[in-house]
C-alpha cells in the first residue's frame, strides 16, 4: 500500500494554536494541515500537549489563539464536525455491539430503525456481523476497537481524531489491528488524526509525522512517511521504515 498521494488543499488545517491551562501554557503556535483521506501522527512524550490538541480540533476547548478550519471553514470551538475516538472503546456492557455502533446517533435524535440502517450497511465490511448482537464482555479487544472505530465512523465520516487508542492491545493483537485499520481508512477515505508516544505506531499509520516538543509544545518537525505499506511484518523489515524510525527517534529526543 503505497502512502497518499495529495495536492488539493488541505482537509484540516490548524493555525497557529496556542494555549494556557491553569496559568501554564501547554501549546504555542502550533500548526498541522492533513489532507483529505490522510493520515497523520502527532508525536511526543506524555505531557506534551497531544490530547489537548485533539481536544481543540474536536471543538471541546477553545485555544488562547489560533484557529481549526475544515474544508476552508473556521470550525474553532465548534463541535460536531468529527469523530472522537478514545483510548478506551468506552462500550456499554449491557449493550449489544450493533446497539453501542448507533449509540452516538441516537443521542443526535437519529430514530432507531434508520440508525439500524445505517449501521447495517457497514456490519460486514467492519467484520462485525458475526458478533452484531453478542455484548462486549463476549468480544475480543481488537473487535471492540472495531466497534469502537465504526461508531465514529457513523457520527461523523469526515474526520477522525484518535487518542492512542491501540496502547491497550497486547502487541499481536495491536498488530492485527493495524492492518485492518490502515486498509478500512484508507477505502473509506477517512482523514485521519492519530496521537500516540509510539514510533514505530506513527511510521506504519502515517503519511505524515508531526514531533512535538517543549513546555509550551512545538512542532518540532513535520516528516512525510515515504514507506511501501505491505503489511505490518514485512514493512517494519524493510530499510525505509528503519530509516524513519530512526529520524524520528532522534529529533523526539533532541535537546
Amino acid at each position: 500500500m503505497q502512502p497518499l498521494q495529495t495536492n488539493s488543499s488541505p482537509k484540516l488545517k490548524c493555525t497557529d494554536i496556542s494555549i494556557t491551562y491553569e496559568n501554564e501554557a501547554i501549546l504555542s503556535s502550533l500548526s498541522i494541515s492533513a489532507q483529505e483521506g490522510e493520515i497523520i501522527s502527532v508525536l511526543g512524550m506524555s505531557g506534551s500537549g497531544k490530547s489537548t490538541l485533539l481536544k481543540i480540533i474536536s471543538g471541546l476547548a477553545l485555544p488562547d489563539d489560533g484557529r481549526v478550519f475544515i474544508d476552508g471553514e473556521d470550525y474553532t470551538g465548534r463541535t460536531g464536525k468529527v469523530s472522537f475516538m478514545m483510548q478506551d472503546s468506552l462500550l456499554m456492557p449491557w449493550k449489544t455491539v450493533l446497539d453501542n455502533a448507533i449509540l452516538p446517533l441516537i443521542i443526535s435524535g437519529v430514530k432507531k430503525a434508520e440508525a439500524y440502517e445505517r449501521a447495517e450497511k457497514y456490519l460486514e465490511y467492519f467484520g462485525l456481523d458475526a458478533c452484531k448482537n453478542l455484548y462486549p464482555a463476549q468480544i475480543s479487544g481488537g473487535m471492540a476497537k472495531r466497534v469502537s472505530l465504526l461508531r465514529a465512523y457513523l457520527f461523523s465520516s469526515d474526520i477522525l481524531l484518535l487518542d492512542e487508542p491501540f496502547s491497550s492491545l497486547d502487541s499481536l493483537t495491536r498488530i492485527s489491528v493495524y492492518e485492518w485499520f490502515l486498509k478500512t481508512v484508507r477505502d473509506l477515505k477517512i482523514t485521519t488524526v492519530l496521537v500516540t508516544h509510539d514510533i514505530n505506531e506513527a511510521v506504519y499509520l502515517s503519511d505524515k509525522v508531526y514531533i512535538i516538543r517543549g513546555r509550551p509544545a512545538e512542532v518540532a518537525l513535520e516528516m512525510k512517511i515515504d514507506v511501501d505499506k505491505q503489511g505490518y511484518r514485512e514493512t517494519s523489515a524493510n530499510s525505509a521504515f528503519h530509516a524513519a524510525v530512526d529520524s524520528l527517534t532522534t529529533a523526539v529526543f533532541e535537546e
